[in-house]
């Protein structure tokens, strides 16, 4: 028997030369095509991160610097008095209960504002009469200007001569003496309620754009499967939107711990400090009584608290959402 060996393949050396002399050429082609990349992003990330500098990063600092003086807001800060204005922030009860308005607000939101959002949701997302018109009825509030709807709103709790409470006496329902918004006991609720009336229509807008994306074959099988429309909902509608409800959930956490416009108008914080928030309390302290030391001090802290829960809520709830879409 004949052992045939195989002769080696015979090699290019020409072509070994010109793979070598390409070589050079393709990493240079790569590293022209990085800087240039990176020079696109420097290009359009520059303007959004000066902008952050001018109006976050450098008022965040302000503010810090200005928590560690006693400054009435005019002359230079010159009388250094360290942690002091923090301690009378964090021992002044009118902060504390402050921060307990800000707690209630949020949780009520949660509690209140995501059933009635979900249900009008699920609602117009039905093909029923009028749709758009009521659809264009909920979200109006949220498109007006908070200034409008607060002064609206304080015109119409107006004690004996508000249109609403001309309404409730005309029919029986008894008022307060001092009016909704005059009433220790009641005054955080009626803002709550106004505070529910304008965003709303954000929750609704959200869920139902998140709603449109659930594919309709879905809710066919389930129905040829004898499901109901509300098991179709519970079980898949729902359950698909989670990741919109759980941003809605964050902005409304972050929008009440900033709330402003709308207590300042209706209340201003008042009848006794009992619509107080952390930042009518800053504004308070700075605009009215010119200790804008404890202003920033009081800043700080709110800052530090929406830091933490935005920290906290984007690492045990949001994190779910970036690892599936990774």
């Amino acid at each position: 028997m004949t052992h045939v060996t195989a002769a080696p393949a015979a090699t290019d050396p020409g072509a070994a030369v010109t793979r070598g002399a390409d070589a050079p050429r393709v990493t240079g082609r790569r590293r022209r095509e990085k800087r240039r990349q990176r020079l696109e992003i420097l290009l359009f990330v520059t303007p959004a991160l000066a902008l952050m500098a001018i109006f976050v990063v450098y008022p965040v600092y302000s503010a810090a610097r200005m928590s560690f003086y006693r400054w009435k807001g005019f002359g230079p800060m010159v009388d250094f008095v360290g942690l002091d204005n923090y301690a009378l922030v964090l021992s002044d009860d009118v902060f504390t209960d402050a921060v307990t308005h800000n707690f209630i607000i949020v949780f009520a939101s949660i509690l209140v504002q995501l059933p009635l959002g979900l249900a009008l949701a699920l609602l117009l997302n039905r093909r029923i009469r009028a749709r758009g018109l009521l659809r264009t009825i909920i979200f109006v509030p949220y498109v007006l200007a908070e200034v409008i709807a607060g002064v609206v709103w304080f015109q119409l709790l107006q004690p004996r001569s508000g249109l609403l409470e001309q309404m409730l006496s005309s029919v029986g329902i008894p008022v307060p003496e001092q009016g909704f918004l005059g009433t220790p006991d009641l005054a955080l609720t009626t803002v709550f309620v106004v505070l529910t009336w304008k965003y709303l229509g954000l929750a609704v807008l959200l869920f139902l754009a998140g709603l449109q994306g659930v594919p309709d074959e879905l809710h066919e099988a389930a129905q040829l499967d004898g499901a109901s429309w509300w098991q179709v909902q519970r079980r898949i509608s729902v359950p698909l939107i989670a990741p919109t409800i759980r941003t809605w959930v964050f902005l409304s956490m972050i929008g009440s711990l900033q709330l402003f416009d709308m207590v300042w108008i209706l209340t201003g914080g008042g009848p006794a400090n009992a619509t107080t928030t952390m930042a009518t309390y800053l504004v308070s302290q700075g605009t009215q009584r010119s200790n804008y030391g404890i202003a920033g001090a009081a800043s700080v802290v709110l800052f530090f608290i929406g830091f933490a829960m935005a920290v906290a809520y984007q690492f045990l709830v949001l994190r779910r959402d970036t690892k599936a879409d990774a």
